[in-house]
């Protein structure tokens, strides 16, 4: 197996990654391209979403408060709200809301429902 380096170096990339080990140093997050490339949503949904997976990823749900999310993003607790309200809106993530004080449970979404189209096929 080739490390990260003589890859990089093979494919003539720009990139240099020196003094860590990408896969191990704190791990990695993988957000899917058909977030990061939906020009609908901003940077901050896009963070947001890939924050959640993070939390999300080995249990397949997640459940951070708003202002634990707002502090990972170095965000106020009002735009985390309405980065979560943009990833609703869009389809990306579900909000089940438990009550009686406890954090809501997020369902993240990576595939999203199209909506028929108006006019003639």
């Amino acid at each position: 197996m080739q490390d990260i380096k003589t890859l990089l170096a093979a494919k003539k990339q720009n990139l240099l990654l020196k003094g860590f080990d990408p896969v191990t140093a704190q791990g990695f997050t993988q957000v899917p391209n058909v977030i990061l490339e939906n020009e609908r949503l901003s940077l901050g949904a896009k963070l947001c979403y890939a924050l959640l997976l993070r939390y999300a990823w080995q249990e397949e749900r997640c459940f951070p408060g708003q202002q634990a999310l707002a502090n990972k993003l170095g965000s106020c607790r009002r735009s985390v709200i309405a980065f979560l309200k943009e990833l609703e809106e869009s389809g990306y993530v579900e909000k089940v809301r438990r009550g009686m004080g406890k954090t809501n449970i997020y369902i993240l979404h990576c595939k999203v429902k199209s909506k028929p189209r108006k006019g003639p096929a």
